[in-house]
């Protein structure tokens, strides 16, 4: 993100705040004959609706490239998204869009609790958490409302594995998978917050296929043209699957994914933005294969968020379903085992790995296994240590037996 704004990179720079006032002022001054979205994360999603809500791209004759801009509001809008997705029969998370606290009670009622809150146009989860009672929900519901003038109450399906997709389409409706990735940690913590293991280790081939399509079918339904993200939650007991959300931008997974497997994302959605097809594009790593080319693994790449709690005092060191890592690093190797060990190992906070850590002392692991922590899976190594049995440190995390 920092290259953006360098200077030889970029024709013309402009250090303001991506706000509506400010940006229609650049717009004014620049007078562009076409503009992106989808490069500057959920500010500048946020941003181009209200632009484009208040007519400002149509005073000055400003296109929008890549994915439409109905397009992206249909996945923003959490009611929409639900509508959209139900005219093509695939499944979403039972759930209601309120707009104040009375409507949210009512409908946590009718779901029956647990459930989730969470803000619509908001960013890292913000102004979301589990509830398990009324009490709770009152106290995160004012939360949520002072970000966001909608919130969504939705069942809650802790325990689920968690899977995305990085999927990419043209104008002239190719669709390709770029990578998939799957959270080791199970629903109920943020995607950012999760250790993630790209390409997933534990899905059967029909559930991978299954997935897979599924994908392809709404990013194609919903219009996008460019590269997007969709995430899942899949239960690991049935095949069922639920779709949590789409993401119509380039966001943390596609730096992931694009760095896993060498594959150009934000290239390739800058070039279709354009109107390029994927079989006109070369991929830029290899020179000698199309951009419709879907990237095949013989590797395995994990993703470890690291935490800085330490600094900060009276917080509370549960993780959940809004964010608190301030980085992460990513490790390769020829297993998983072999990933995650170089990982650990490069957070930087003074772990060896997995195993033989001596400073780290537990009173209770039933306790640390059950809430998750930024130290949890160290905790995994201690309980084995201690003779827990695989069977029981799954009952207690619900990380999958793999």
């Amino acid at each position: 993100a920092t290259v953006q704004t360098s200077e030889g990179v970029a024709d013309r720079i402009y250090f303001l705040p991506v706000t509506p006032f400010f940006v229609e002022k650049v717009i004014k001054k620049e007078q562009p004959q076409g503009i992106l979205l989808a490069f500057g994360g959920q500010t500048a999603l946020n941003c181009g609706v209200e632009l484009y809500k208040t007519g400002v791209f149509e005073k000055y004759h400003v296109q929008v490239l890549g994915t439409p801009v109905q397009a992206i509001i249909d996945t923003e809008d959490r009611e929409l998204f639900v509508k959209k997705l139900d005219e093509i029969h695939i499944k979403t998370i039972k759930s209601e869009a309120v707009e104040n606290i009375v409507d949210a009670r009512r409908a946590a009622k009718e779901l029956g609790y647990p459930v989730i809150i969470r803000a619509a146009y908001a960013l890292g989860g913000l102004g979301s958490g589990f509830c398990d009672n009324e009490e709770e929900l009152n106290a995160l519901a004012e939360k949520a409302f002072s970000f966001s003038p909608q919130i969504l109450v939705e069942k809650s399906l802790r325990g689920w594995k968690e899977v995305e997709y990085e999927v990419v389409r043209d104008c002239y409706d190719n669709c390709i998978t770029v990578c998939n990735m799957e959270n080791f940690d199970p629903l109920g913590i943020h995607t950012g917050e999760s250790i993630v293991i790209a390409p997933s280790q534990t899905l059967t081939n029909p559930e991978y296929h299954k997935l897979r399509e599924l994908a392809i079918r709404i990013i194609r339904h919903i219009g996008i043209v460019g590269e997007c993200n969709v995430q899942y939650a899949l239960d690991p007991e049935s095949e069922d699957y639920r779709v949590i959300e789409v993401n119509a931008r380039l966001s943390r997974s596609s730096a992931l994914a694009s760095k896993a497997t060498g594959y150009p994302l934000a290239f390739v959605a800058a070039k279709l933005g354009l109107g390029y097809g994927l079989f006109d594009l070369k991929n830029s790593v290899t020179k000698t294969t199309s951009a419709f080319f879907e990237p095949a693994l013989d590797y395995v790449v994990c993703k470890i968020p690291r935490w800085d709690l330490g600094k900060f005092h009276g917080v509370s060191r549960e993780l959940g379903s809004s964010m608190k890592s301030v980085g992460e690093v990513m490790a390769i190797g020829r297993t998983f085992e072999e990933a995650v060990q170089k990982g650990l190992r490069m957070i930087g906070q003074g772990m060896h790995g997995f195993v033989e850590n001596k400073e780290l002392v537990i009173d209770n692991i039933d306790k640390a296994l059950c809430e998750p922590t930024d130290k949890r899976i160290f905790v995994i190594s201690k309980a084995f240590d201690a003779g827990y049995t695989i069977e029981q440190v799954h009952e207690l995390t619900k990380i999958d037996k793999w």
